[in-house]
């Protein structure tokens, strides 16, 4: 008679445990499912902020005396731009590498741009 009472208090423990692991587990994949959705805004806010960086960058650019931007391109990402494309001479890679630098938000500047070739 005690081992059935026994086996009865077992089962029930074991029913307790089952059940609030469960309910850990449910716990768990809800917040996650919440934090994930977060970095996807940060990443969109990213995004905008990198076409922002870029737009101003390329602006400048343009507004640059002497410099002929029209096969320079022009990539941000979190304040580190990167110049690609030709230029005619080694003075407009120069210059445009300076011009970069000079905008508000620009951390950095890798000059990828190449003398074009005639």
């Amino acid at each position: 008679m005690k081992s059935v009472d026994f086996l009865k208090a077992l089962g029930g423990v074991v029913a307790m445990v089952v059940a609030c692991h469960t309910y850990a587990q449910a716990s768990d994949s809800m917040s996650t499912g919440t934090m994930a959705s977060a970095p996807a805004a940060n990443s969109k806010a990213a995004k905008k902020e990198n076409r922002a960086l870029g737009k101003k960058v390329r602006s400048a650019l343009a507004k640059a005396q002497g410099l002929d931007v029209s096969n320079i391109n022009v990539r941000a990402r979190d304040g580190a731009v990167t110049l690609t494309g030709t230029a005619r001479d080694n003075d407009q890679i120069q210059k445009a590498g300076e011009v970069a630098k000079g905008v508000a938000g620009v951390t950095s500047v890798s000059n990828k741009i190449n003398v074009q070739q005639q």
